[in-house]
């Protein structure tokens, strides 16, 4: 008997987690530059539930790191962020974007890396998206910041996957250790409240 209540027990934890609300997610695709360093940075902001580094814009024949490397393409490398809005809000998350994730003043680069492949663009999924999107270069311009940042539409296509968690996997990489680990600092220091480690 006591089999069998411990058995109906667990069936009544079953249903009632099977019953209990799951989070409302959203998705968010930003463009910035290499993405192992966008990657990295979401990945450490609380509310996000997964980061894919991939390619925006452009089409699915030639969305792989060896064509769009060739700046042939009219790809973005971009992450994909899937956060909960309950935790962080889409404009929190572009706040992070503006001023940690990549330098929103440059032109068709970041960093040492050049090409449009590398150029700052949202990539909006709804029409409320876009709307705080535009509002934000708009006020960030309005106050005299130089943002080289567009708003694009286009698909997002998931990178190979040994590129992949980049950061994580070589964090001792000199490309790493010189443009990536110092955004992971600036986030942490500057953002302690939407840290996570």
């Amino acid at each position: 008997m006591k089999t069998i209540r411990l058995g109906l027990a667990a069936t009544a934890a079953l249903f009632a987690s099977a019953a209990a609300p799951q989070p409302h997610l959203s998705t968010a695709v930003l463009a910035g530059g290499c993405f192992w360093g966008m990657e990295a940075v979401f990945e450490h902001v609380k509310g996000v539930e997964n980061v894919v580094s991939g390619f925006a814009g452009g089409s699915a024949s030639d969305a792989n790191y060896s064509d769009v490397s060739t700046e042939r393409t009219s790809h973005a490398e971009a992450v994909k962020i899937t956060y909960d809005p309950s935790k962080i809000s889409y404009f929190d998350l572009l706040k992070i974007y503006f001023t940690v994730a990549h330098d929103p003043s440059e032109v068709n680069r970041q960093g040492p890396d050049v090409g449009p492949s590398y150029r700052s663009a949202i990539f909006p999924q709804d029409a409320q998206q876009k709307a705080v999107a535009s509002k934000t270069i708009a006020q960030l311009k309005a106050i005299g910041k130089p943002i080289a940042t567009r708003v694009e539409s286009g698909g997002f296509y998931p990178a190979e996957s040994y590129l992949q968690d980049y950061v994580r996997k070589h964090p001792d990489a000199r490309y790493v250790v010189v443009n990536d680990l110092p955004k992971l600092a600036h986030l942490k220091r500057d953002y302690p409240r939407w840290w996570k480690a």
